[in-house]
C-alpha cells in the first residue's frame, strides 16, 4: 500500500524547517557564497536522487526555449542565497527573515509593470502597510554592534532577488516543479562556482566536525529533502492557501530568534506584524459580487 501524505502537512513541515536555517547557518564556518555553492551542489545531488528514483525524467526538448531564464533565474538564486546568509550573520534571524519577506510585495508591485495586471485597492494597501513595516524595522536596527540595519539592508537585497526569481518563473512555462528547481540549483553551481574561485576559493579544509555536520544538515535536510517536500505539496494544494501556509517560515525564523535570546525591540515587533499581516492578507482572495 503506497503511503500518501497530506500535502498540507508536507508544505507546512517544509516551511517549519526552512524557518530553522539560522542556527545552522551560524555553525559553518565559510563564506556566504561558498556556502550557497555546497548547498546548491547538495541540494541538486538530493533532488536529482529523488527524480531517478520516482522516475521524473527531466523534458530535455522543453528545454531550449526557456534555457536562458533558468539559467538567470538559477543565478538570481544564488545571490539570493549568498545576500540571505549574510543578513544571517549581521543580525537576528528574525529581522532577517521578516525583512526577507517583503518579497512579495515586490511582486505585487512588479506585477502591474511587467503582466500589465491591474493593481487592486487592496494591493495598493498591502504595498503601502507593508513598506511601512520595513521603515519601522529599518529605522530601528540599530543593534549593540550597530550590524542590525547592514543585515535587514541584506535582507532586504536577497527579497528582491527573491521576488526576481519569482518573477522569472512566471515567463517558464515549459519547466515545472522539481525539474524547475534541479534545473535552477545547476545553473547557480554554473554561476557560483567562478564567483566562489574570486573571492577566496574553497575552505572546507578549515571546517570542524560541528562545521561539517551543520553543513550536510543545511545542505541535505534545508534544501534537498526541504525542497521535495516543498514542491510535492504545491501539485495538490490551491495557490492562495500554499501561499498563506508558507508564512510559517518567517514566524518559525522570529520564534527561534527568540529562543536564541534575539529579542524584537515592541517598535520593530510592529513593523514585523505590518509586514506579515498585510502580506497573508494580501495573499486571501476577495469576495467577488
Amino acid at each position: 500500500m503506497k503511503l500518501r501524505i497530506n500535502p498540507r502537512v508536507m508544505l507546512v513541515a517544509s516551511m517549519l524547517i526552512f524557518g530553522t536555517i539560522a542556527p545552522f547557518k551560524r555553525g559553518i564556518g565559510v563564506s556566504s557564497g561558498e556556502l550557497a555553492l555546497y548547498r546548491a551542489v547538495m541540494g541538486a545531488a538530493l533532488l536529482a536522487l529523488f527524480l531517478l528514483v520516482t522516475r521524473q525524467p527531466i523534458p530535455i526538448k522543453k528545454l531550449k526555449k526557456e534555457a536562458l531564464l533558468l539559467l538567470l533565474s538559477g543565478a538570481a538564486m544564488g545571490v539570493n542565497w549568498i545576500l540571505l546568509f549574510e543578513a544571517i550573520d549581521r543580525t537576528s534571524a528574525s529581522l532577517a527573515t521578516l525583512s526577507y519577506y517583503f518579497a512579495p510585495t515586490l511582486v505585487t508591485l512588479a506585477c502591474p509593470i511587467l503582466f500589465r495586471e491591474r493593481l487592486s485597492v487592496k494591493q495598493m494597501i498591502c504595498f503601502v502597510m507593508s513598506t511601512l513595516g520595513i521603515v519601522l524595522i529599518t529605522g530601528t536596527a540599530g543593534g549593540s554592534k550597530g550590524t542590525d540595519l547592514q543585515g535587514v539592508l541584506f535582507g532586504l537585497g536577497a527579497a528582491v532577488f527573491y521576488a526576481t526569481v519569482i518573477l522569472l518563473n512566471k515567463y517558464i512555462k515549459n519547466v515545472q516543479g522539481l525539474h524547475r528547481t534541479f534545473l535552477q540549483f545547476l545553473s547557480a553551481i554554473v554561476v557560483l562556482i567562478p564567483y566562489v574561485a574570486a573571492t577566496g576559493g574553497v575552505t572546507l579544509g578549515a571546517l570542524d566536525c560541528s562545521g561539517w555536520i551543520n553543513l550536510l544538515i543545511l545542505g541535505l535536510f534545508h534544501t534537498g529533502f526541504a525542497y521535495c517536500l516543498y514542491f510535492s505539496s504545491l501539485k495538490e494544494l490551491p495557490g492562495q492557501e500554499a501561499a498563506i501556509l508558507s508564512y510559517v517560515d518567517p514566524l518559525v525564523a522570529v520564534m527561534i530568534s527568540t529562543f536564541l535570546e534575539e529579542p524584537l525591540s515592541p517598535v520593530q515587533w510592529a513593523g514585523g506584524a505590518l509586514i506579515l499581516g498585510f502580506a497573508v492578507w494580501n495573499e486571501i482572495p476577495s469576495k467577488k459580487k
